[in-house]
């Protein structure tokens, strides 16, 4: 699950609070071993989610670089030619 996560950092445009959401969804569902919790911890689930995605906005806003944003499509497009790399895909 984690391979998911993406780094947001230093991007341009910045991370929405949406890819945060999810990079937090996804951590939460592993540390917690829970796709989609129980009734009984959906709330204790959620609110972990919240927190982490609060806790990952907050790093955001306090992290400083002296580096370039990235750019969105050059570094997918190197994600793609590693994947082709990595399956034969060439």
């Amino acid at each position: 699950m984690c391979r998911n996560i993406k780094t947001l950092f230093n991007f341009e445009p910045p991370a929405t609070d949406d890819e945060i959401y999810a990079a937090s969804l996804q951590y939460v569902r592993k540390v917690s071993g829970f796709n989609k919790p129980s009734q009984a911890n959906e709330d204790a689930f959620n609110r972990a989610v919240q927190e982490v995605a609060i806790a990952t906005q907050h790093l955001f806003d306090t992290l400083v670089t002296n580096a370039e944003p990235r750019d969105r499509e050059i570094e997918a497009e190197r994600a793609r030619a590693r994947s082709a790399k990595r399956f034969g895909l060439e």
